[in-house]
């Protein structure tokens, strides 16, 4: 068998949010969130097909960027994909949220709320004392007009990487991480660590009210484990619900084009090296091959996209 731990995730270029409407979206998370528009291009043809599995495809995608941090907005011109389960809670398996890190919780908070959000928090929350690994973070949780999960985050001096600490005019500063529910901490790192190279940045365990009061769940008990990349930047973090236990396994008749669809751009060293010890460990593969494109217009030089042990998209993506 290859040799695991020659794959390497360098970084996460981006997260992917399949949207209903990418002009309604693109308002939204410009001026709620203070993203800027970086590009707004169309595509379509059979190597988009092949990547995402869907005959046909014509992809409307807008790049924005948040700091140093990106997020595309996919939307699906010629075909209409299934909301967002609108009962949807934070131990189902497809929960998957952006923490956006805020420079001034209070203010953040009262200027979002000017804007057409579902609250999942009751309001923002502070982690207690006891809860060493992240005691003083405050938090909130909410949807975008479209059911996909956020959270704003706001570091006390002791926590969170030093970029978020630098003096800055802005309110909004960028992307911390992506964090996604599992089923079984153990099988997701074996996916993110042994097999894809990326390392264990942190581990908590949240709970008491205010996690019940974070994730609008009774008697939420969450282990969480933070991931990195060799280049740092945006992490993964991964939530294993303990209590109220798991939830809902993400749908397999779930498509690309379904807007409950999230998927995490990892680059990665070597990409065929990469697909050929998935396939040797049997995850599943949503492309029929590595797509390698020649359009000007292309995001990047080669993708497959893969699942991860509970389904959340994977996009692996070689950039040069």
């Amino acid at each position: 068998m290859l040799n695991e731990t020659y794959i390497q995730v360098q970084r996460i270029r981006a997260i992917g949010l399949t949207v209903t409407n990418c002009d309604s979206s693109l308002d939204f998370y410009k001026e709620a969130l203070g993203f800027q528009l970086v590009s707004d291009i169309t595509v379509e043809g059979q190597d988009y097909s092949d990547l995402q599995d869907v005959a046909g495809a014509k992809i409307r995608i807008i790049t924005l960027r948040l700091g140093d941090e990106l997020i595309e907005l996919m939307e699906y011109l010629n075909i209409q994909g299934k909301p967002i389960p609108s009962d949807s809670q934070s131990n189902d398996l497809w929960f998957q949220h952006l923490a956006i890190v805020v420079s001034d919780m209070d203010r953040a908070y009262a200027h979002l709320r000017s804007f057409s959000i579902q609250p999942i928090s009751v309001a923002p929350q502070t982690m207690p004392p006891d809860n060493e690994a992240s005691a003083g973070v405050r938090a909130f949780k909410f949807k975008d007009p479209d059911g996909h999960d956020l959270e704003l985050i706001w570091f006390p001096p002791d926590k969170g990487k030093d970029k978020w600490h630098q003096n800055s005019h802005r309110l909004f500063l960028g992307i911390d991480h992506s964090a996604i529910a599992v089923s079984n901490t153990e099988q997701s790192l074996h996916f993110y660590c042994d097999l894809l190279g990326m390392q264990i940045d942190s581990r908590s365990l949240n709970w008491q009210s205010t996690q019940t009061r974070l994730d609008n769940l009774p008697g939420a008990k969450v282990r969480i484990t933070a991931l990195r990349t060799v280049q740092d930047g945006m992490g993964i973090e991964l939530l294993d619900y303990i209590l109220p236990g798991k939830g809902r396994p993400i749908p397999s008749d779930w498509k690309s084009y379904d807007i409950a669809k999230v998927q995490i751009e990892l680059v990665v060293n070597e990409i065929e090296q990469a697909v050929e010890i998935l396939r040797q460990n049997g995850v599943e593969f949503v492309s029929s091959r590595i797509v390698q494109f020649t359009d000007s217009a292309s995001l990047y030089r080669k993708g497959c996209l893969v699942k991860d042990p509970d389904g959340h998209a994977i996009l692996l993506i070689a950039e040069s």
